[in-house]
């Protein structure tokens, strides 16, 4: 099977760390014999970038040689369109929800991108969101498949605590708060995670960790390194973080967004909070923190696995064929 996948965002040199998932989810279909190629594109939010690339997309491949083409966020679909070639749109969530500024607020070009993601799930053969949450977004009876971005499990694997320390070199006396995404990043809400590890006791000599910067491959050493993982986003599809962190048996408290609350509302161990107020997200990293105990957590995320992931996704590209 050829496919094609589209996506306005994908690592390059300048941004090596961008969307680790969409580049292990493609690493992995190829694994699984799709011959693959992509197409990415950096459209900033500028009218201009996204018709630029939509000349060269049609200049560079023959999108009628290719049996499925996979777009990944709503904007890229409007590359793709029109076309007769089977359209596979994976949408993540701010496609669907709406773009934070640096404000904390949405953005008037969030909610442009919310109606145009719905116009163009209208015209694909099939859809994946990342959680259930995320289909609220859509029209009913769309071909919405919900698949959770897969995690390697041989990578994010249980380690001692003092060894990874070491490696990274953090220090042995503290508590370790792991805020695992970019502190500029306005949906992560970076401030709110300082305002709510500010707000801890002063006995627990506690000191927040950003993965800013940071290769993908060096978090499973600091999910094994810190004492708790802490999401304070403004919304998420399905935060792949969560699922790493579980893998590694980290504790995670984080604020209800997403599926975070079918992922680990159950889970003993970790908090999910009931509000966003900084005062109510200490309280969740002081329980934890309190009983310092790893998690059960990996039994959690066994069917995550990103090499049973690429199968269902393999399954929504078929479906899209044989609706043709």
């Amino acid at each position: 099977m050829r496919v094609l996948v589209v996506t306005s965002e994908f690592p390059t040199p300048a941004r090596p760390q961008a969307v680790p998932f969409i580049y292990q989810e493609v690493q992995y279909l190829c694994k699984a014999g799709i011959d693959l190629e992509v197409f990415h594109f950096r459209g900033n939010q500028n009218p201009l970038n996204y018709l630029k690339s939509w000349m060269k997309l049609r200049t560079r491949y023959n999108l009628s040689q290719y049996d499925v083409i996979h777009a990944h966020f709503g904007q890229s679909a409007l590359l793709v369109l029109p076309t007769g070639t089977p359209l596979v749109v994976t949408f993540h969530g701010s496609d669907l929800q709406g773009i934070v500024g640096r404000n904390g607020n949405y953005t008037m070009a969030g909610q442009a991108l919310r109606h145009l993601s719905k116009l163009v799930a209208k015209r694909a053969r099939g859809i994946i969101v990342s959680s259930e949450r995320l289909k609220k977004f859509l029209s009913p009876g769309l071909p919405v498949k919900v698949i959770s971005p897969g995690i390697d499990l041989r990578s994010f694997r249980p380690l001692p605590r003092s060894q990874a320390r070491r490696q990274l070199g953090l220090p042995s006396d503290k508590r370790l708060v792991l805020f695992a995404a970019h502190p500029q990043d306005p949906v992560k809400r970076f401030p709110l995670a300082q305002q709510a590890v500010a707000s801890l006791p002063g006995r627990f000599a506690a000191e927040l960790v950003a993965l800013g910067g940071v290769q993908h491959q060096s978090v499973p050493l600091y999910m094994n390194a810190c004492d708790v993982l802490l999401i304070t986003s403004k919304h998420e599809g399905s935060p792949t973080v969560l699922k790493e962190a579980l893998a590694c048996n980290l504790p995670v408290v984080s604020v209800d967004v997403g599926d975070v609350r079918s992922r680990i509302g159950h889970v003993s161990g970790c908090v999910v909070c009931d509000n966003d107020l900084p005062d109510t997200i200490a309280g969740g990293l002081a329980k934890v923190l309190t009983e310092n105990r790893r998690l059960q957590g990996r039994e959690q995320v066994i069917g995550l696995d990103v090499r049973l992931v690429v199968q269902k996704i393999i399954e929504v590209y078929r479906s899209a064929l044989a609706a043709g």
